[in-house]
């Protein structure tokens, strides 16, 4: 960039950084071409501390109810425990924005203590613009959603319970 300054350099750095966080991304890497050997290159990272917090709040419940009720620690566990090693649990297959409604202001697709059917869609992951539908893996009782409308979900995120 020769002398001049572009102000909406700024802008945009800033606009990918709150890009960065509302997608829950960990790195971003774009490349802005303004005409000959004058270009912007841009690298947003983060550290992703996403993990850290997790354990705490599951770690708190689990000796509370661990003493009380020594015959059914088991199912305690799992019903307490980590919500992705529930066998019941249907996980995101992407990173995006979990939506539980097809539009704003229309129905949820399921709700706690619907019955579905294998394949039908429990919710939409939008990955870059796309609406993914999310099927049901089986059919059973939705037990737990553990997303919001509009929360960003990882890959492997726990989204729901179906028992």
């Amino acid at each position: 960039m020769a002398n001049k300054t572009h102000d909406g350099d700024v802008a945009f750095i800033k606009a990918l950084a709150e890009l960065l966080a509302q997608n829950e991304l960990t790195e971003l890497e774009v490349m802005r071409e303004y005409g000959d050997n004058d270009s912007l290159n841009v690298r947003v990272s983060k550290q992703s501390i996403v993990a850290a917090p997790a354990p705490a709040p599951v770690a708190a419940p689990a000796p509370a109810a661990a003493p009380a009720p020594a015959a059914s620690a088991p199912a305690a566990a799992a019903s307490s425990g980590d919500p992705a090693q529930d066998p019941g649990a249907v996980t995101s297959p992407m990173v995006g924005t979990a939506y539980l409604q097809a539009e704003p202001g229309t129905p949820a697709f399921v709700s706690v203590g619907d019955t579905v059917a294998e394949g039908q869609t429990l919710m939409i992951v939008e990955a870059m613009k796309t609406m993914n539908q999310i099927p049901s893996p089986r059919a059973g009782k939705v037990t737990r959603i553990l997303v919001g409308d509009g929360d960003p979900v990882e890959f492997g995120t726990p989204l729901m319970i179906i028992a």
